[in-house]
């Protein structure tokens, strides 16, 4: 063990600043008592198969419009606000991150009992160069050990870089991410599997790529996020 970090973690516990800013607090928390309030834990009320927060109980209209090429998806938070913020440091500069989200993602994923390997979104080597590595995967990998599966690292791949999907619609990003994944039929066929990724807006990518995996013979497939989009409309 590294004498130098053992004297420095007791001096400081891991969680000694506030994630958001930067706060002390040393009490092994990871935000300060007002950056708490900003983040909203997707432990509500959800729609029963994407997973976003909803007013009832029931499919939201999104769902009951197109169904999901996934069978359930879950999500730690709300993307918004603090949650936000936390997954752009996540996928910035904070990639240790990828522990505690998979803890909470961890309890969320306990549900799906028959899951046999996790794999994840992935990104073109071109991108991954670019930012220095996949959060997906980071995440992902953190996940199939505490859930004890093993993790499919090449299950599936973009195989085509993609216009940057915030600013698009549902529609446009559809086809912005027609055929960019390619799937490894010997990998997943007749697999039951957690397809994890950082965040779900519109649910347009998880599409995608659970319905690529579909095609290449995948058995029941779960997607966890550490955020998803609250659904705004009305039920």
């Amino acid at each position: 063990m590294n004498v130098f970090k053992a004297i420095l973690d007791s001096i400081f516990p891991e969680n000694y600043t506030c994630e958001l800013c930067s706060t002390e607090i040393f009490d092994g928390s990871r935000f300060c008592v007002d950056c708490r309030k900003t983040v909203i834990f997707n432990d509500g009320v959800t729609c029963p198969v994407c997973g976003r927060g909803t007013t009832v109980p029931e499919l939201c209209l999104d769902c009951k419009a197109l169904a999901p090429r996934y069978d359930k998806a879950v999500s730690a938070f709300e993307y918004a606000d603090g949650a936000a913020k936390l997954v752009l440091a996540f996928k910035k500069d904070r990639p240790y991150l990828k522990n505690y989200f998979a803890e909470l993602l961890s309890k969320k994923c306990a549900q799906f009992t028959d899951a046999q390997a996790i794999c994840f979104v992935p990104m073109t080597s071109k991108a991954q160069a670019k930012r220095g590595f996949n959060q997906a995967y980071l995440l992902a990998k953190e996940l199939a050990k505490l859930m004890n599966l093993p993790l499919l690292k090449n299950a599936i791949q973009k195989v085509k870089d993609t216009a940057p999907q915030k600013s698009l619609t549902r529609a446009e990003r559809e086809q912005n991410l027609k055929s960019c994944f390619k799937a490894d039929r010997a990998a997943v066929q007749g697999k039951n599997l957690i397809v994890v990724d950082d965040v779900m807006t519109t649910g347009a990518t998880a599409d995608a790529v659970c319905g690529e995996l579909k095609k290449r013979g995948a058995g029941k497939l779960y997607f966890a996020t550490v955020a998803s989009v609250r659904f705004k409309g009305e039920l």
